[in-house]
């Protein structure tokens, strides 16, 4: 059985572009896609405890799941991390299309999935480190940390959500969708960019 997974943050934003990119990527590859899973949830919720969780836990030895991208998964390497080591235990193919990646019971699959464990890990390592060296910059300009009440409320809410944020930047989705999904201002989410390197880079790219 040859599953395709298929996943989206909001409602407002479309499908049609997944649905083709895999169905090139089988016709290419003389696949057949025997079904074509689809919800709407954002990328932070475990993938336990959504469709994709209930479709792992069904697939067999031989059935290949195809996703466009690694990050359709999970937002969390750690979390793609652990889907790919199930799949590999399982003995189920997976492919991430646009990625180019092809995970099996092949030595090169194990190479790469380790290679992605330790990416992960450097990863978090890394992300500490920016925030710890982010605020100490900051601190030494003078510049007194913390906020109203209220203004600290709504960045914290974002930071939180920061994976659907990041999502919905690579999505094409403007500033002003971003903030009214958030109800948020746009002085906000500046903000919050100026300590989140990944939103940042995602926003610069789209002006």
């Amino acid at each position: 059985m040859t599953v395709a997974y298929l996943r989206i943050s909001t409602e407002k934003q479309h499908l049609r572009n997944q649905q083709e990119e895999i169905l090139r990527f089988a016709a290419r590859h003389n696949l057949t896609v025997d079904r074509w899973l689809t919800e709407v949830v954002s990328g932070r919720k475990s993938g336990r405890k959504r469709k994709l969780g209930a479709l792992l836990r069904r697939m067999k030895r031989g059935d290949t799941l195809i996703v466009t991208e690694l990050s359709r998964l999970s937002r969390t390497l750690t979390e793609i991390m652990s889907i790919m080591g199930h799949c590999l235990e399982r003995g189920i193919q997976l492919y991430s299309t646009k990625d180019g990646y092809a995970f099996d019971n092949s030595i090169n699959s194990k190479v790469l999935c380790f290679a992605f464990g330790l990416v992960a890990e450097i990863e978090r390592n890394l992300i500490s480190m920016r925030t710890r060296e982010a605020l100490a910059v900051r601190r030494a300009d003078g510049v007194v940390l913390g906020r109203r009440k209220g203004s600290c409320v709504k960045q914290k809410m974002l930071l939180e959500r920061r994976d659907e944020v990041v999502e919905m930047l690579r999505e094409g989705c403007t500033l002003t969708s971003v903030c009214r999904r958030f109800g948020i201002s746009s002085k906000t989410f500046h903000r919050v960019r100026q300590v989140d390197e990944e939103i940042n880079a995602l926003y610069q790219c789209r002006t």
